[in-house]
């Protein structure tokens, strides 16, 4: 097996942007996915210029509906960010603009220097992304569902090879790489799922709602290998869910959205501060009230609809 190193780096590594020397051989630490010093890390130390995506003053409206209501906010290179909200609060909405999914009324959006708008091709070179419902192809095999995402990214096919093996060992399905996925537990088919979104080194991976419906265990291990990879290779992760318990767990910093507005921002002990609250939940609860919201619209629409988007990029 190729070492980690040389698949996980991110495509502009090795330019002297990010410390990265694929000429010198790889730590113990590297090889084995353990923490890296933030030199190496792509993106470099978190500081507040050190952002990967940029939101201001974010407009979506349908019709008479407004979705998306002058929503501000940054995601910094290489943090577990988590949005959270009520159904129907404009989360999903707001990741469909930044991946290229829907275009914004107004405000700006820029992902890793870029405009989802107007340079959308690029744009998803640079994002994985996991849906909150499946997208795997259950006739298929697990390496065939990765061997064709690798494809429709122009992955060369060595790589693909090299590290669609180091992903699938990675999340403990190698074994399973030939079986059909319509085969595999529900926890099993989420880790595909995220180990596919990978395969091309994106820079930002979003997670929809990714753990809905797992048991605790395949909860845990899942965010376990997220957090490696999060530590190893530097990928932001921009997450939704509506487990207070995960945000509080891996986010390190939580944006609030209600109503399409984003009501608060912060660490999760600055937002128990902020609210007088001992637990996410309660701070969550007390910032969006105990109303129960309607349920949204499913996201295998949103998928289908990236494919689509994705096909006519292609085409140009």
């Amino acid at each position: 097996m190729v070492a980690v190193a040389q698949l996980v780096r991110a495509p502009d590594c090795g330019s002297g942007g990010c410390g990265f020397n694929p000429r010198q051989p790889p730590s113990l630490e590297f090889r084995a996915g353990l923490r890296l010093p933030a030199r190496f890390r792509c993106g470099g130390p978190l500081s507040e210029d050190n952002r990967i995506i940029r939101v201001q003053h974010l407009v979506r409206t349908f019709g008479t509906v407004t979705a998306v209501n002058d929503v501000t906010f940054d995601v910094r290179k290489g943090e577990t960010f988590a949005f959270l909200g009520p159904n129907g609060a404009g989360k999903t909405t707001t990741i469909k603009m930044l991946t290229t999914v829907l275009r914004p009324t107004s405000g700006t959006l820029e992902l890793d220097g870029l405009n989802p708008v107007t340079d959308s091709t690029e744009v998803r070179k640079r994002f994985g992304v996991v849906f909150q419902d499946p997208s795997l192809d259950s006739e298929l095999t697990a390496w065939e569902n990765i061997d064709i995402h690798g494809v429709l990214y122009h992955v060369p096919r060595r790589v693909r090879r090299e590290r669609g093996e180091t992903l699938l060992q990675l999340f403990e399905l190698w074994d399973r790489r030939n079986d059909l996925v319509k085969t595999f537990s529900g926890g099993m088919r989420r880790r595909l799922e995220i180990a596919r979104g990978l395969l091309h080194t994106p820079r930002v991976l979003f997670l929809d709602e990714p753990t809905q419906g797992l048991d605790p265990q395949s909860r845990n291990q899942m965010w376990t290998i997220v957090k490696n990879l999060n530590a190893s290779e530097g990928v932001t992760v921009f997450l939704t869910t509506h487990y207070m318990d995960e945000a509080d767990r891996v986010a390190n910093r939580i944006a609030i959205i209600d109503h399409g507005k984003i009501v608060a921002t912060g660490s999760s002990a600055e937002l128990k501060q902020q609210t007088g609250t001992d637990s996410l939940e309660a701070a969550f609860l007390k910032l969006t009230g105990t109303t129960i919201r309607d349920e949204t619209a499913g996201s295998a629409d949103a998928m289908r609809q990236m494919a689509r988007m994705w096909s006519r990029g292609q085409r140009r």
